[in-house]
């Protein structure tokens, strides 16, 4: 007994050193990775990169840019569905435990010691307070002492923060494929919706995701995918979270996935986007705009965006074909599956209804073609075949290009089409509606141009055509392009003459002119459109409603290229124009964008404007970094609300680049230029328009900038590699941009009541002969016109105040005779333009 005893002494006095060593190897080990762990602090402050987001004028989201995909969502506005399903899949005890799921070790220990030397990867067990630890503080390395370490930071985590915490950081940092981090962006990226929105078995399928995205792929895994989405939908059952007849439903839900795009696809703004994506990277740099969060609120307006991409690809399209058809893009082998092989031809996503095609076979009356399939979601080539019908009505447009056929209109499909020939091909369209399974031919034009939509008053920026698709060039001309506005410039040097003693009235000759360049320049002989007829004395008005050029290289001449110069320059047109008298002809190079700006000007009465595509930018907690509008509002923060203190007021302390009176004038006479000038095409609109066209020597550019009170428009048509667009009036601004224009505004005015220009005070309108600018007597008839005059200078009511007589016999006035000594750019003592 004594013996049983003693042993049994021993056996406890060996158990206890045993436990003590075991005990201290244990402490040892926890001092020994303890050493080296990250500060778990940091996650208290810890910032996610989260993606930025652009949001159009009415919300609707532009753009989205990130390198991770992320938007954070707190914990609060998670719902409590999604919670739930990420629990079940990941860590159903996590309420529980301190950090670590003991039962769920032992039971990896035991999946390990099973498969040990079977070369499969260990089950991890981690409960969502490791995950947190991993993920943002350690690697992904598979071995014990990370595990140690994980285990060890975890206990730590949750000693520090709330379970609601350590929940937060999770579902905003976990990887769940396609590119999406975090619950929020996962959502829109694979169903298109917030998570409110999802279901059960779509939630379901997203908390199956974080053990292995790329296996779990909705199409190139899909019966794995609903296995393991299911198995959530069992734990939520199991767990007492949904009832057995949601389950069912959700378990038979199909796993069909909507992809969103990471790119700007919404109203045609590819462009816009890019250009406001350039932006934001050059005020804030790189890792702003990819991880800071921002929300950038952009002016684009959805409808007029449309708008203008509609009418202006149109305006190239319909040029572009009536030069001919130049032929397939390309040849394909159709035997076999066509498909296949067509899908793997690069096309441009950004110009639908246009679809890509290949002729499959043909004849005198038709051409059957194969439309391209699209992908699936894994890039599968789909097995779906669509086919359809050209008709010889679809390809009458399709006069040879060159060739001894060249400008012959086809009389058979075949003269135009053969098998194997890839090409585009939208919809027919009969009055109005498309007819089923017949299309129309259609090739990518050549030429090429932009447009620039803009709100005078503000200088946002309401829509943007930068080319005929961005897929196609990522060029944006309405930016970067530099091209000769041609005769759009003149209403600059008008506007310098009126403010400089000129007016609407004033005549200047229209006649031939040589002007001696000097240095061997020889000498210059600028010349009307009309080539060699000159109409003699002409007013301002005429000269401009007609685009003479004559009479604007003698109105540059005697006010200055050096005034000019300085217009052209507070305008914004260009930052230095040489004193050379061509540039009044607007020789010199600017863009679509400058060119609006300048026309906003004049259209809000003389007010500088800077063009914005950006109203406002948030940062990622919602502070207000960037606003455009700079206007101070008195009494817009007024406390306490409504209290019957006066209205809240606008001070704006923009510079007055123009005189309101000037800018009324020239505004006056572009509306001339409208209803009986080169621009007559705008007529049809029914509103008041005022604006210019322009032409470029050779024709190479062809130009209309334009405004109605309240929008102003400015389009440009030409090749990116300039060359004439072709000869006499059918290559004019007044026939290829204004029409686009005219197309553009009839849209755009529809539902605007025709509001006519607001004429400042101090502004006297004169009924004077049309032609002569001369005061009208009663005998004139409908040769008179309504002259908007400056202070004294409105014609005199008889022939009495003549100072003499001109070149051409008729009487001259005072207000008639050209400024010949104060040249200075602002009225004396004002210091304002005038």
């Amino acid at each position: 007994m004594r013996l049983l005893v003693r042993f049994l002494g021993f056996l406890f006095a060996a158990g206890t050193v045993v436990f003590l060593v075991a005990v201290a190897a244990v402490a040892g080990l926890i001092w020994h990775f303890s050493k080296d762990l990250p500060d778990y602090s940091q996650l208290q402050d810890y910032e996610p990169p989260v993606m930025t987001r652009v949001q159009a004028a009415d919300g609707s989201l532009l753009g989205e840019y990130a390198k991770e995909r992320r938007l954070y969502l707190p914990i609060q506005a998670v719902p409590k569905l999604v919670i739930n399903c990420f629990l079940a899949a990941e860590d159903k005890n996590f309420y529980e435990h301190g950090g670590i799921d003991y039962s769920g070790m032992a039971r990896a220990a035991l999946l390990y010691a099973e498969n040990f030397g079977s070369n499969r990867r260990p089950q991890g067990a981690s409960t969502i307070t490791q995950q947190v630890a991993k993920n943002f503080l350690l690697t992904n390395e598979v071995s014990f002492s990370r595990k140690i370490k994980e285990a060890l930071l975890a206990m730590r985590i949750e000693r520090a923060y709330s379970k609601d915490k350590i929940l937060e950081l999770y579902l905003n940092e976990i990887y769940l494929g396609l590119g999406a981090y975090g619950i929020a962006a996962a959502s829109l990226v694979y169903f298109d919706k917030s998570v409110n929105e999802l279901t059960i078995a779509e939630a379901s399928y997203l908390a199956a995701l974080p053990k292995a995205p790329a296996a779990l792929h909705p199409v190139r895994n899909h019966d794995r995918a609903v296995e393991r989405r299911n198995y959530v939908i069992d734990r939520l059952l199991e767990n007492g979270w949904i009832s057995a007849a949601d389950a069912e439903k959700a378990r038979k839900s199909p796993l069909t996935v909507t992809n969103r795009a990471n790119s700007a696809r919404t109203f045609a703004g590819e462009y816009f986007a890019e250009e406001v994506r350039r932006d934001i990277f050059e005020r804030y740099g790189e890792k702003k705009l990819y991880e800071g969060g921002l929300s950038v609120h952009a002016t684009l307006d959805p409808k007029i965006q449309v708008m203008a991409r509609k009418t202006m690809a149109a305006g190239m399209v319909n040029y572009d074909e009536a030069q001919g058809w130049r032929g397939a893009m390309s040849k394909l082998d159709v035997s076999g599956d066509w498909g296949v092989k067509l899908a793997d031809v690069k096309s441009l996503t950004d110009i639908s209804p246009w679809r890509m095609a290949v002729v499959l076979e043909t004849s005198d009356q038709s051409a059957r073609i194969g439309l391209q399939p699209g992908r699936e979601l894994g890039g599968a080539v789909s097995k779906q075949r669509q086919t359809g019908i050209i008709t010889l009505e679809g390809v009458r447009w399709a006069k040879a290009a060159s060739g001894p056929t060249k400008g012959k209109t086809p009389t058979a499909v075949s003269q135009v089409l053969s098998p194997g020939d890839v090409i585009y091909a939208d919809p027919l369209f009969k009055d109005g509606n498309a007819v089923e399974g017949q299309y129309r031919l259609r090739q990518l034009p050549e030429v090429s141009g932009a447009m620039v939509v803009m709100d005078p008053w503000t200088g946002r920026v309401l829509a943007m055509v930068g080319g005929f698709s961005f897929d196609q060039s990522q060029f944006n001309r309405a930016t970067q392009a530099y091209r000769q506005p041609g005769s759009s410039f003149k209403p600059i040097v008008y506007s310098a003459a009126l403010d400089n003693g000129y007016t609407p009235s004033s005549e200047v000759m229209d006649a031939p002119i040589e002007i001696d360049q000097g240095q061997g320049g020889g000498v210059w002989r600028p010349d009307n459109f009309s080539n060699g007829k000159y109409r003699g004395a002409t007013t301002l008005r005429n000269a401009l409603r007609l685009s003479l050029n004559t009479v604007t290289v003698r109105l540059a001449q005697d006010i200055g290229m050096p005034l000019i110069g300085e217009y052209a320059r507070r305008f914004g047109v260009y930052d230095e124009l040489p004193n050379y008298l061509s540039y009044a002809l607007g020789a010199g190079e600017t863009t679509v964008m400058r060119m609006v700006t300048a026309y906003s000007m004049i259209a809000n009465g003389g007010r500088r404007v800077k063009p914005t595509l950006i109203d406002r930018i948030q940062d990622r907690y919602g502070h207000t970094i960037f606003r455009h509008d700079s206007r101070e509002c008195r009494g817009c923060d007024a406390p306490g609300g409504w209290k019957n203190q006066p209205e809240p007021q606008l001070i704006d302390r923009r510079e007055q680049v123009l005189d309101p009176m000037t800018a009324y004038q020239i505004t006056s006479m572009m509306e001339g230029v409208v209803q009986g000038g080169t621009a007559m095409a705008l007529k049809e609109v029914g509103k008041p328009i005022a604006g210019k066209t322009g032409t470029t020597n050779e024709a190479k550019d062809a130009w209309f900038i334009g405004f109605s009170p309240d929008i102003v428009v400015g389009i440009y048509l030409g090749y990116d590699k300039p060359r004439p667009l072709g000869r006499g009036n059918a290559a004019t601004g007044g026939h290829l941009a204004a029409p686009i224009a005219r197309d553009f505004l009839k849209m755009a005015l529809a539902d605007r009541p025709a509001i006519p220009f607001k004429i400042p005070a101090g502004i006297k309108l004169v009924r004077v002969d049309a032609k002569t600018g001369l005061r009208a007597g009663p005998g004139d008839g409908g040769r008179t016109i309504l002259e908007a005059f400056k202070p004294g200078t409105a014609p005199p009511d008889n022939y009495a105040s003549a100072v003499g007589l001109g070149d051409d016999g008729r009487p001259v006035y005072p207000q008639q005779q050209p400024p010949d000594a104060d040249r200075s750019l602002f009225r004396p003592g004002t210091g304002g333009l005038y």
